[in-house]
């Protein structure tokens, strides 16, 4: 019986971890060089209090500690089309780019955040 238990529970895990897509990251160079090229969804998920430090130019600003934050993503973006995310780190951009995923959007997270492209420019 223990090992009918434990066989099925193994069996769920691996069932839950296939089901689960891995979130693509990029680096802030990498970021630039793709808002070099194209037009792109950029989601900057910092509060307005981070903001009035900086932004990236084309920047969609959702804060992501709002009751509202996945509805007014949501309302703003194009499913259809990629969403790359940021905030100040890369902590709560990972944590955005999960809960977007899960809605069904392409997500691509950028690692380091506002942070790292402040001092790469």
């Amino acid at each position: 019986m223990k090992r009918v238990f434990t066989c099925f529970v193994l069996t769920l895990f691996f069932i839950s971890c296939g089901n689960s897509q891995e979130i693509k990251s990029i680096t802030t160079a990498e970021l630039k060089e793709v808002l070099s090229n194209d037009k792109i969804q950029l989601l900057d998920v910092r509060t307005a209090v981070e903001i009035k430090d900086g932004a990236i130019e084309t920047a969609i600003f959702v804060d992501f500690y709002s009751d509202n934050f996945t509805s007014d993503v949501l309302a703003q973006l194009n499913k259809s089309k990629p969403v790359y995310i940021y905030c100040r780190s890369g902590n709560r951009s990972m944590k955005a780019s999960n809960i977007l995923q899960e809605k069904g959007c392409k997500v691509i997270n950028v690692l380091g955040g506002y942070n790292v492209w402040k001092q790469e420019n």
